[in-house]
């Protein structure tokens, strides 16, 4: 990481598992690589650690950019950073692409060990739990043998909340963020139609496309175009595209007509070029499969009874994806259980992806809540 007047340069870091990782569905892989992206100084006692979860289509490049030139920040570059509310000045921040990534994780365009080849449709559909234990492998790698956090927001905010449950004594604090304990019977809908758009396309090849040359861009590209329309809500849509016509008059065809049609093909064909279909299908399974408390009988209450970490939980109101209804479940489960829980509710007209927006009120919030971890850390 270096910074340059302005433009602050973050170098990403592939890091070897040679051991054997034991996976949810009975599968192992005999080995792994992790992506990452690190922040910040670990400090002396190693306890200004934070760790960054990514959603669906995220990955480890959470903030800053790769170069001078580089027209991309981090994901959560609003959030992360020098002076942030997740400050890299305080804070020793690590950023992770997911098991079945397609940014330099070990994943479905890795090579498998046991074949010689690439994985492809071969490699095994992977869960929140799995990331969570190859993540304590990451952790176990810096030395680091407790967060002072765990964030994300969406998947991201799952893998918070499986962190908290799975291992108690190493998370301080999890902040969940726009996020669930669990899918609706109407997201895991959504899900399946993505994944039967990518599935249904004729350059699929029952997943070993690449073997075949080519990529299933029609359906990804259908995927992400009804996915973003999930994390959008109605009243930003309708603020920046209204009905407005791409061109003067209708045309009485089913090309581009109007500039929300135009956004949303764009956005499709960008993602088609740049992500991985198989990923974005083992990404939605372990959305869709997402469920921190079946160990304890579905009882989210007995879940949490184990958990040590005070929790952060955002919800935003213009979310119709994971509604804010969602995030006070999470909040009402966490009270019952007796833990430490700050909960906000912000006014923002982004949807979903409001998780990713420098709303005051949100970046307010947060740089708080850290603030109060970073004291912490001092005192320790």
């Amino acid at each position: 990481m270096t910074d340059k007047t302005d433009v602050w340069i973050v170098t990403p870091q592939k890091i070897a598992f040679e051991t054997p990782l034991a996976l949810q569905n009975g599968q192992t892989l005999p080995r792994f690589d992790l992506m990452v992206e690190t922040y910040g100084t670990l400090n002396a006692d190693k306890s200004n650690a934070v760790l960054v979860c990514h959603a669906l289509s995220g990955n480890h490049h959470v903030a800053g950019r790769h170069s001078p030139h580089d027209k991309h920040p981090g994901w959560w570059d609003t959030m992360v950073g020098p002076g942030k509310p997740i400050d890299t000045g305080r804070f020793f921040v690590v950023g992770v692409n997911n098991l079945g990534g397609c940014h330099g994780s070990t994943g479905p365009l890795s090579t498998n060990p046991e074949t010689g080849g690439e994985y492809g449709a071969d490699f095994p559909v992977v869960t929140v739990k799995d990331w969570v234990q190859s993540q304590a492998r990451l952790a176990d790698y810096f030395g680091i043998r407790q967060w002072a956090a765990v964030a994300g927001g969406s998947l991201g905010g799952m893998q918070a909340l499986q962190w908290a449950v799975d291992f108690p004594r190493r998370v301080r604090h999890a902040l969940v963020i726009a996020s669930a304990t669990r899918l609706s019977a109407q997201n895991i809908a959504f899900n399946d139609i993505a994944r039967q758009a990518i599935i249904t396309d004729p350059d699929f090849h029952n997943g070993h496309y690449r073997r075949h040359g080519t990529i299933p861009r029609r359906g990804l590209r259908i995927a992400r175009m009804m996915g973003h329309i999930t994390y959008l809500a109605e009243q930003s849509l309708g603020r920046k595209f209204g009905r407005n016509m791409h061109a003067e008059g209708y045309r009485y065809s089913y090309d581009v007509e109007f500039e929300v049609e135009s956004y949303l093909r764009y956005q499709g064909d960008k993602f088609a070029e740049r992500f991985d279909a198989n990923t974005y299908l083992r990404m939605t399974k372990a959305l869709d499969y997402f469920a921190p408390a079946a160990e304890f009988g579905n009882d989210l209450t007995a879940a949490l009874k184990t958990v040590q970490a005070k929790f952060f939980v955002a919800g935003f109101s213009s979310d119709w994806r994971f509604a804010p209804a969602r995030s006070r479940a999470l909040v009402k489960h966490l009270v019952k259980a007796g833990k430490n829980v700050q909960y906000i509710e912000i006014e923002s007209h982004h949807g979903h992806d409001a998780f990713l927006m420098a709303d005051e009120p949100y970046l307010c919030a947060v740089r708080t809540y850290m603030d109060n971890i970073a004291r912490e850390c001092c005192r320790d």
